[in-house]
């Protein structure tokens, strides 16, 4: 594979999954690591992407003052709109983080009246935003990739909680293996998060279906409801459909 075909790849794969692991590339492009952390450098020189230990971040999924260029915007759009469908007075409802979830905090109807509890550094600020709701920050260690609280000390607090919804913006997902991500730590607060909600909503866009990370986050039977930019009787759900989740 040549170098500009190894790199569209890498672009490919960090714009759908946010993070990439140094690692993980070198064995789906069947190449050195030393390759792939070469490629990594000159993407990142490019300013295309944001070199970490081990991998890369999108820069649209790392929080800055400026505006970011967020992939797939008008599909992300789509699925915020059909979330906050859900969303009612007086509901307390857990939020993680990434660029859907912003998305749909910015949609957020002005007059809307409900809790919103987060992990995220991002979408806490984003949410302060907000006239009407309450926002409380779930707060811990800092894990400075995710930009989100990690940590015991979060997992208990959120053990104390019983919302709503979890509204989880979604690495990956899959009708076998169910949502999984790549950090033991956010697997962790983000299984406290299923746990206290009455019902968990997976926002993902289409090209994460029929993904796998390295970690189990939770099973197919744990999502209530799933949401994609598709129309619910795409072929491409069925396979969720199947296992019991709600299409949206």
């Amino acid at each position: 594979m040549l170098k500009k075909e190894r790199q569209a790849y890498i672009i490919q794969q960090i714009n759908v999954h946010n993070k990439v692991l140094s690692s993980d590339l070198s064995e789906q492009l069947d190449v050195s690591e030393d390759t792939v952390r070469r490629d990594l450098q000159e993407l990142a020189e490019e300013g295309k992407l944001i070199k970490v230990h081990g991998g890369a971040l999108s820069k649209s999924f790392h929080f800055t003052l400026e505006s970011p260029t967020i992939y797939s915007l008008p599909e992300k759009k789509s699925i915020a709109y059909k979330a906050i469908q859900l969303i009612q007075d007086g509901m307390m409802v857990l939020l993680s983080g990434g660029t859907t979830i912003r998305e749909l905090v910015k949609s957020l109807p002005p007059d809307l009246n409900a809790t919103f509890i987060t992990v995220s550094v991002p979408i806490a600020l984003e949410l302060l935003e907000h006239p009407t709701s309450e926002v409380i920050f779930v707060g811990n260690k800092l894990l400075k990739n995710a930009q989100m609280s990690v940590g015991a000390e979060v997992t208990q607090r959120l053990g104390q909680i019983k919302a709503d919804l979890c509204i989880l913006g979604t690495n990956s997902i899959d009708a076998e293996f169910g949502i999984s991500d790549l950090e033991w730590e956010i697997i962790e607060v983000k299984r406290a998060m299923i746990k206290c909600a009455g019902k968990t909503i997976s926002l993902a866009i289409s090209e994460k279906l029929n993904t796998i990370q390295r970690l189990q986050v939770c099973k197919p039977e744990d999502i209530d409801i799933l949401i994609t930019e598709l129309d619910p009787e795409d072929p491409a759900l069925t396979p969720y459909r199947e296992k019991g989740i709600s299409i949206l």
